[in-house]
Parts: C-alpha cells; structure tokens; sequence
C-alpha cells in the first residue's frame, strides 16, 4: 500500500462526523481452500449470542468510531441471484450492525441511473476518499487517498443516491 494511506485505525479515528463505505463487487478476494470463506461454505456460522467468536479487530474499531459519535453506514450492490460470496457476507453482516455499522443493499438492477465511481470507496466526513483497489480476482490491489473537489461529490452523490434506494439489511433477503 503507497505510504500516503493511512492504517484503518487513523483513516477512521481521524473521522468526527461521518464514514460511509460503498462496496460494488459481487467477490472480493476469495480464498476456496482456507479462511473464513472456505469455513463458511464447510456450514460454519458465527452464534449471534458468542460475541467473543466472532469480535475482531475491526469490529473493535467500528465501536470505537461509532461510540465517538460517527455515523458508520454500508451498502452493498449486488447482483441477483446474489454470488456465493454474497451470502456469506449476508450471513456475516450481523456484526457488523452489532458493532455499530448501519447496512443496506441495492440489487444491481436499481443502481441503473445512478453515477457511479469505478471503485468501491470509504467517504470520510465528507471530504476525504480511500479508494479501493482491486485485481481481477477480487484481491487488494491496495487504496489510494484522494480530497478532489470532485471526486469527493461523485462519492458523496453516489453513496446518498445508493442509501437512498437500498433496503436495510433486517429487510433485505435473499431468496434461497
């Protein structure tokens, strides 16, 4: 990652009001062998009531940004029928609600008349961009900063016109 990125932990606590992060891939660097992936698809889930299996890293630092007072919201595009690694997400997703994050989705299909960047990105306060890049197969091709004018009302723009359209995720289902 180019030195000019912050860590998570300095992206993060350097927001005061705001941190929206819009994901657009339907896969994001998928491990079929090992990991959390590959333990999903074997038929694990993470129990709801054993906070201490599933809390990690960034669930500690999404607390801690919430409980200073910023608004932490998500949305996903995705296709339907969602992926595989979509479901997993899904599956997933409780935690992140439990940490702080608020989640919605957008089936692909209503995003059509919405500008959007070509990167999935975190918006901080407004002003600041962490782009996210990625290969082909879905694995970090690292971030990039960025405080164009710009480019910061692209991001902003798409992500209300996203939230605006998107179903929260204890509405949101996906049809076996």
């Amino acid at each position: 990652m180019p030195s000019n990125v912050p860590t998570w932990a300095d992206l993060l606590g350097s927001a005061t009001r705001t941190a929206v992060h819009l994901e657009m891939r339907d896969s994001y660097a998928v491990d079929y062998e090992r990991g959390p992936f590959a333990d999903w698809r074997a038929g694990f889930r993470h129990d709801p009531a054993d906070r201490a299996s599933w809390w990690r890293p960034w669930l500690d630092l999404i607390q801690k940004t919430v409980g200073r007072g910023v608004v932490v919201r998500r949305a996903r595009i995705v296709s339907e029928p969602v992926s595989e690694y979509t479901r997993f997400l899904y599956d997933g997703t409780f935690t992140n609600i439990a940490a702080g994050e608020q989640v919605r989705w957008l089936p692909r299909r209503y995003a059509s008349g919405i500008p959007l960047p070509g990167n999935d990105f975190w918006l901080i306060d407004g002003r600041l961009i962490r782009w996210n890049h990625f290969t082909g197969e879905g694995a970090s091709a690292g971030g990039e900063i960025s405080e164009d004018p710009a480019a910061v009302k692209l991001c902003a723009d798409a992500f209300e016109g996203v939230w605006t359209r998107a179903i929260p995720h204890h509405q949101y289902t996906i049809s076996q």
